[in-house]
């Protein structure tokens, strides 16, 4: 009855919302973009959608989505590019493209591996669609029924999925989702308002960091660092040969294959932690199992291709059910997607229980625009194939620069303060040290979103549960532990007890050799060094405030045990096991420049910015870096350069913006854009 009398004409007002032609040219700038992205290993959904978070501010909300989702949508697809052409995943969700679609581009068949990759992700991702449309349907009755309570545990569920299935040392998990959270309570408290590691002597910090900069910092950066430091083109082949009819006439061949991988996407997206960087691994497990002749795969059976291809676009879909119904991220980049909304438009609109009941159009024209975003992505990659290929061709100091400007550049408009760049380049840090040592960012970006939501539910919970038992002890018993809250409690203790045991195999920076005991030990101290201080800070709020400390110490506690733990087992084990894992060791060869030198670079426009402010510091760095680092004539170094600040003067003109300001504004009256 509720299909009749609510879901028809949510779905009918959903169409007309986005069947415009201005929001259909939003979804189409959106796919483009996606593409763009997609094409840098490693930048993915998350470093793409914190460039678009700055934007959000007062947009349109039925435009901001489409922009959202047409990027979204379109990554999954548009990595396959450099999983087939040069060998490296595009992101952790196509991980297994790799094995056979790198040795059909080496042996002239990128156009048939990337036809049938394009056709199994446009499967998969109306497949997705279609699962979300139907779930929501069926699940609105029963989360409307969620109170604070029933928020709270699916909350707890998420950050125990996040820890447990973020790595092959499970504590390595739960620690990085802790120190998420831990980052997260930084700041004013939610329930009296005192300052936890931060102080009104440094202003920056009383709001506690921004999504943007830790969404760019701990994604973004490292890749981009890491890329550089290698100093090569993304791929060594643009010709991608024939056999476009004959990629799709596989997948159809294979119709069925792609069914169940997409069903299995489906599943797997709906775990909140899960996401990417282990769907592809059991779609293709489940490809190998399938298959009666097992011996092609690894050296370019077509079928290693469609089964990963079909679910890592299916799981978009399933991502966004815990995402839309609970307010709990399915991956890291459903955990930017939900503060990208609270900033649309007048910024009432909110996932979870609220936007089913309030909402109810936005959310069916967010299933509407996923549907249509994998039909335009697929299109566009099909006719844009050839361009994309020689995009990659391009050696990447030259695109690097660029990156990092556009960063900065999104970074400081969080807060229109100098300080952005810094705490940008501080997380930036921490996500290169997280990446090296094998400690999953998305957990940590999790946990950083999760602690407000976490801390807001329990306070309301434990107030109203106090007021709850002071009228009888089983009305208090009652609130606390509904049939659903029971449920869930179930839920995640079996989730938990699985995932324990599915733990090592999943790895959550993908392979990671062991190196020696000492760099790993030293990063493992120092985050323990930044918990112990973040607990005793949060220990000495006074009493009249006691509310603002039980959850950071709570946190702090449970995660600076896991940090001991951790730390008693590296002086136990040898230095061949997993807790040992550093990308030094296996990236010593791909390297050509080290670490600090690469980090050098940015630091000086740092630097520069603070003393010349932001444009006379990024021609500065733009010319020296493509001068020197580059090594590419004067000529064309002045021309980057002047093509840079003018793409940069033009977006901040059009959005109104201002660049970070240095100590020379401060003496000097100097025109727009030096101001």
């Amino acid at each position: 009855m509720d299909f009749f009398t609510l879901a028809l004409p949510a779905l009918s007002d959903a169409a007309g919302l986005i069947l415009q032609p201005v929001v259909l040219g939003y979804l189409v700038m959106g796919v483009v973009m996606g593409l763009c992205i997609g094409v840098f290993p490693g930048l993915g959904g998350i470093a793409g959608l914190s460039l678009l978070l700055p934007f959000m501010f007062g947009m349109e909300p039925v435009l901001g989505l489409a922009l959202m989702i047409g990027m979204v949508a379109v990554v999954p697809t548009s990595d396959t590019f450099a999983s087939v052409l040069m060998g490296i995943p595009g992101s952790s969700a196509s991980q297994a493209t790799v094995l056979d679609g790198f040795p059909m581009a080496k042996r002239g068949e990128a156009a048939r591996a990337l036809s049938a990759a394009f056709a199994s992700s446009l499967f998969g991702g109306l497949v997705g669609a279609t699962f979300l449309t139907l779930f929501i349907l069926v699940a609105r009755p029963i989360v409307l029924e969620f109170r604070t309570p029933e928020l709270l545990m699916i909350t707890v569920f998420g950050l125990s999925m996040v820890g447990i299935l973020a790595g092959r040392v499970a504590l390595k998990g739960i620690a990085a989702a802790g120190l998420g959270m831990m980052i997260g309570t930084i700041g004013e408290g939610d329930s009296a308002g005192e300052l936890r590691m931060a102080t009104y002597d440094m202003p920056y910090l009383v709001d506690g960091l921004k999504l943007v900069i830790v969404g760019l910092g701990i994604f973004a950066i490292p890749e981009i660092v890491a890329l550089l430091r290698q100093d090569r083109s993304i791929s060594d082949r643009s010709p991608l040969g024939g056999g476009w009819a004959q990629g799709v006439s596989d997948w159809f061949r294979n119709i069925w294959l792609s069914v169940r991988c997409s069903i299995i996407g489906v599943v797997v997206g709906v775990i909140p932690g899960l996401g990417g960087s282990v769907v592809d691994w059991i779609a293709y497990g489940h490809s190998v199992q399938t298959t009666r002749d097992k011996s092609k795969f690894g050296s370019g059976e077509i079928r290693g291709v469609i089964g990963p291809e079909s679910s890592n676009n299916a799981k978009e879909g399933g991502g966004l059910v815990p995402t839309l119904l609970f307010g709990i991220p399915g991956s890291g980049s459903m955990a930017i997607f939900i503060g990208a909304i609270a900033l649309l438009g007048s910024g009432n609109i909110e996932v979870g229980p609220s936007m089913l009941k309030n909402n109810l159009d936005i959310t069916y024209a967010i299933v509407w625009l996923l549907a249509l975003a994998n039909v335009v992505g697929t299109l566009i990659c099909i006719a844009a194939s050839g361009g994309i290929a020689r995009l990659t061709t391009i050696p990447f100091a030259l695109l690097a620069p660029f990156l990092f400007m556009i960063i900065s550049f999104a970074a400081f408009q969080s807060g229109q303060d100098i300080m952005d760049l810094v705490a940008l380049f501080a997380i930036g840090f921490l996500g290169i040290m997280m990446r090296r040592f094998d400690w999953s960012r998305p957990a940590f970006l999790i946990g950083f979103v999760l602690s407000n939501p976490a801390e807001t539910y329990a306070n309301q919970a434990v107030q109203i549960a106090q007021s709850r038992f002071r009228k009888g002890f089983e009305d208090g018993i009652d609130y606390i532990f509904s049939p659903i809250v029971i449920v869930l409690i179930i839920i995640t203790v079996l989730s938990v007890v699985v995932g324990l045991r599915q733990a090592k195999t999943i790895m959550a920076e993908g392979a990671v050799e062991s190196g020696t005991k000492r760099a790993p030990m030293i990063f493992l101290l120092v985050v323990l060094a930044y918990l112990i201080l973040a607990f005793v800070n949060a220990s000495m709020i006074p009493d009249y405030a006691a509310a603002d400390r039980v959850f950071p110490r709570f946190v702090g506690g449970v995660t600076i045990l896991c940090a001991l733990i951790l730390l008693v087992q590296m002086m136990l084990r040898d230095e061949t096991h997993a807790l040992f894992a550093d990308r030094e060791a296996s990236d010593a060869k791909l390297n050509a420049y080290g670490l600090w030198s690469t980090l050098a670079w940015f630091a000086a426009l740092l630097i520069l910015t603070s003393l010349l402010g932001f444009i006379l510091a990024l021609a500065i760095f733009l010319f020296a870096f493509i001068r020197r680092r580059a090594g590419k004539s004067l000529g064309f170094a002045a021309a980057y350069t002047a093509a840079g600040i003018a793409f940069m003067c033009g977006m901040a003109a059009l959005l109104n913006r201002d660049f970070p300001a240095g100590l020379l504004q401060s003496y000097v009256d100097l025109p727009w854009p030096l101001t």
